[in-house]
């Protein structure tokens, strides 16, 4: 197996990984939106700290998702026009695609929200709010998910190239066609191939 494919494993193992994790931050934001509303309804209390971290745990799984929506091919396209292309048309305008715009995009957007993390970060800064959170841990998920979202566009170029040299079957993945999430190897691969 070409190197560029173990590589592309490896960034969808990982994008793999994370996305599904998302559904913690998920829980964590319905359980506080929950927490938040019953205390104000029953006991007249509320937090401005409370009310941030309901939408900071919203952004981290929305963020830590974006490569994981990539990979599982649940992104945003123009199907009107995609669905009439062929797998190879289709295949090239996706290199063109993330190659062009959405990696330059990772790029740019992951660089000024690195800066903008330090920043903050050295500062110290908390929310205007009264009683509200750092800012810096939320800044923080914004470089993480682009430069998730970098390497798993990258996985997707890898992908279709290997789909056009012939290397792979389909150019697209969906989670049907992953292997189980946390499998065991088989035994013999364990054994060298031994029985």
């Amino acid at each position: 197996m070409p190197a560029w494919l173990i590589l592309s494993r490896w960034i969808d193992t990982l994008n793999r990984k994370i996305g599904r994790a998302m559904v913690w931050p998920v829980l964590g934001a319905i359980l506080v939106s929950a927490g938040n509303a019953l205390s104000r309804k029953f006991f007249g209390v509320s937090s401005n700290a409370w009310i941030e971290l309901q939408w900071h745990l919203f952004a981290v799984s929305y963020l830590g998702c974006a490569g994981y929506v990539l990979l599982v091919n649940e992104h945003v396209r123009v199907d009107v026009l995609s669905s009439r292309w062929s797998a190879r048309t289709r295949a090239w305008v996706d290199i063109a695609v993330m190659a062009g715009f959405a990696l330059p995009m990772t790029g740019l957007v992951g660089a000024m929200s690195a800066e903008l993390f330090l920043r903050r970060f050295a500062t110290g800064e908390i929310s205007f709010n009264a009683g509200g959170l750092p800012v810096w841990p939320i800044v923080l998920a914004m470089p993480v998910g682009m430069a998730l979202l970098g390497l798993q566009c990258v996985s997707e170029i890898i992908r279709r190239w290997a789909f056009l040299k012939g290397w792979t079957q389909t150019p697209v993945l969906c989670e049907a066609d992953l292997p189980p999430l946390f499998a065991t190897p088989p035994a013999s691969a364990s054994q060298g191939g031994r029985p």
